[in-house]
């Protein structure tokens, strides 16, 4: 189901690292090291795989930005804000 505008900025209030873009949202994880920041993505990768969801994942040393967008409707959805409300919890 899309995102209505309400949606939207309850989850970004509820989550303020996350930032809005158009039909995506996005946010970056700073860790300690290499090897931290690669724990976290095995995480998520384990959490999209389990919700059939997967985010675009860049890795820069430390930092892990995950981007997420539901391609197939061109469009943020549940899955969207579900999985990310997810990843703040690893």
């Amino acid at each position: 189901m899309k995102l209505t505008a309400a949606d939207r900025q309850s989850f970004i209030e509820a989550h303020p690292d996350w930032a809005l873009h158009d039909e995506s949202i996005s946010r970056t994880f700073v860790f300690d090291g290499f090897t931290q920041a690669i724990a976290f993505v095995v995480e998520v990768g384990f959490l999209s795989e389990a919700a059939d969801h997967h985010p675009d994942i860049d890795i820069r040393w430390n930092k892990v930005t995950i981007v997420l967008s539901t391609h197939s409707e061109v469009a943020l959805t549940e899955k969207d804000s579900a999985l990310a409300a997810q990843f703040d919890e690893i």
